[in-house]
C-alpha cells in the first residue's frame, strides 16, 4: 500500500531519464491497478501500445528524423491560454540554463521530445476514433491512475503530447490500426536525480481559480 496523497504530491514531469531498464513486472502492477480507472458506460476506452528495445529505438529515429524536417502536427493553443505554456518554458528552460533566444539550444531541447528524453518504455495513448469526449475523459482519468500507479513505484513519466504530431509515423512503425486515435505518449523510466528540471515543482493556480461552490 502507498501513500496516497505523497504519491501525487510526488508526480511531476520527468524530462531525463536513466538509461537503467524497467522490470515488466512493475508496469503490470501499474497496467493492472490503472484498468480498475472509471469510464462511461465501463467501456474502458484507453489502449495502450508500449515499446521498448529495437521497437522503441526504430520508432525514436523516425520520429526524429520527422521533427528535423518538419513541425508536428499538433493544434495551437488559443491564444488566450498560450501565456501557460510561455511561463512553463521559462522555468523549464531556465532551469537548464537556456536563455530565451537560445535557439540552437531550444531547438535540441525540443527535439529530446522525440528521444521520449531518453526513457527506456514509451507507451502510446490511444481509443476508438468513434467516441467522444466523454470517453476521452475516461481515458484521462486511467492515464492518470497508471502514472500515479507507477510514480508510487519508484517510476517517473512523462505524457507527451507532443508524440501525437506525427501520427503516421507512430502508427506505421508500432502497427496501430487505423480505427485507434493517438492522442498522446507516455514515457516511462527511472528519473536522473542529476537532472535540474527533474526537480521543478511547477507551480499551480488556486483552487478558488477552477473551482465554485453555489450555495454550499
Amino acid at each position: 500500500m502507498f501513500d496516497l496523497e505523497q504519491t501525487i504530491q510526488d508526480r511531476h514531469s520527468t524530462r531525463k531519464f536513466l538509461s537503467q531498464p524497467v522490470p515488466r513486472n512493475l508496469l503490470d502492477e501499474a497496467l493492472t491497478l490503472a484498468q480498475c480507472a472509471p469510464s462511461n458506460s465501463n467501456i474502458q476506452p484507453w489502449r495502450m501500445v508500449f515499446a521498448v528495445g529495437v521497437r522503441r529505438d526504430r520508432l525514436q529515429e523516425a520520429l526524429l528524423n520527422q521533427a528535423k524536417q518538419q513541425l508536428p502536427n499538433i493544434p495551437p493553443l488559443p491564444e488566450a491560454f498560450q501565456h501557460y505554456r510561455q511561463e512553463l518554458g521559462v522555468q523549464v528552460y531556465g532551469s537548464m540554463g537556456i536563455a530565451r533566444d537560445d535557439k540552437a539550444n531550444r531547438t535540441q531541447a525540443v527535439l529530446r521530445n522525440y528521444e521520449f528524453f531518453g526513457a527506456p518504455v514509451v507507451g502510446i495513448v490511444c481509443m476508438h476514433r468513434d467516441l467522444g469526449v466523454a470517453d476521452a475523459v475516461s481515458v484521462g482519468m486511467y492515464l492518470e491512475t497508471l502514472v500515479l500507479c507507477l510514480t508510487a513505484r519508484g517510476l517517473g513519466t512523462c505524457v507527451e503530447v507532443s508524440l501525437a504530431g506525427y501520427p503516421e509515423i507512430i502508427r506505421n512503425e508500432l502497427n496501430i490500426p487505423p480505427e485507434l486515435l493517438i492522442i498522446c505518449g507516455l514515457a516511462v523510466g527511472y528519473s536522473d536525480p542529476d537532472f535540474s528540471a527533474n526537480h521543478l515543482h511547477i507551480s499551480r493556480e488556486s483552487v478558488e481559480k477552477n473551482v465554485r461552490f453555489l450555495d454550499y
